[in-house]
């Protein structure tokens, strides 16, 4: 059975570092980011637990294809994604727990 998936960036207090991923279920997800159970990992080093974009596929498939063309975008780009969807880099973690 396939189970959706979804994209997501998230970023640190200070919207300075952006880390790309996704995941079929990201409200777990996201809290392993915000518990840094992987402390050896990017997220975890860099203190990245603000969600400030996501985007939901119907299979994972999907998702991660669009995770590694968003990986593949410069850093502006980014940017003006975040922006597009949500101008103020308010954390979106409510809307997806």
């Amino acid at each position: 059975m396939d189970l959706g998936g979804c994209v997501y960036i998230i970023t640190n207090k200070y919207n300075t570092t952006l880390y790309t991923g996704s995941s079929e279920d990201i409200a777990r997800r996201m809290m392993e980011h915000i518990q840094k159970s992987y402390p050896m990992s990017f997220s975890a080093r860099y203190n990245l637990s603000k969600l400030v974009y996501y985007e939901c596929y119907t299979s994972i498939q999907e998702a991660r294809t669009q995770e590694y063309y968003i990986k593949g975008k410069s850093r502006s780009w980014k940017f003006d994604l975040i922006n597009s969807f949500n101008p103020v880099w308010k954390d979106l973690i409510k809307e997806v727990m």
